[in-house]
């Protein structure tokens, strides 16, 4: 069972029993409380972030969950300048081939996107997602901000 919207797979977990994960779904449909569905369908394991999507506090969730990863360790710095701006930090954040990944709408993956990669503290490259001919482009570190914010912003 996972929930799939454009640009983004949220895996849940998996039955051999069609009938159970029929039922599942259906609950889910008509909304059943989340803790209530993992409670009732044993198979239905759901983690933190199902909360925060609930709360309707997704956003929020993903940043402090990628700034407390190890694994990204090399984005923090840049993932902390993007936060501290008070227009990024709604923008949904993920971290896609190395880049940190804006989008504007969490659960719209066509929805107005850009990918950052920091060359070094003084520079950056950014991608608008999804734009036609969208090429990586060099900007400096004092720019970085307002060109984030114009090309999230265009329609």
């Amino acid at each position: 069972m996972s929930v799939g919207i454009p640009g983004f797979d949220w895996e849940i977990d998996s039955t051999g029993d069609l009938g159970l994960l029929v039922e599942a779904v259906a609950a889910w449909r008509e909304g059943i409380p989340l803790d209530e569905l993992e409670e009732r369908f044993e198979f239905v394991e759901l983690d933190e972030f199902v909360g925060a999507l609930e709360r309707g506090e997704p956003t929020s969730s993903q940043w402090a969950e990628l700034l407390s990863s190890d694994f990204n360790r090399r984005q923090w710095n840049l993932l902390r300048r993007l936060r501290a701006d008070e227009v990024l930090r709604d923008m949904f954040p993920t971290i896609s081939h190395g880049a940190v990944r804006l989008c504007v709408d969490a659960m719209d993956g066509r929805s107005r996107q850009v990918l950052v990669d920091e060359v070094n503290g003084e520079l950056y490259e950014v991608m608008r997602v999804g734009v036609p001919g969208a090429v990586w482009v060099e900007v400096p570190a004092g720019d970085l901000i307002a060109y984030l914010r114009a090309a999230l912003n265009e329609d």
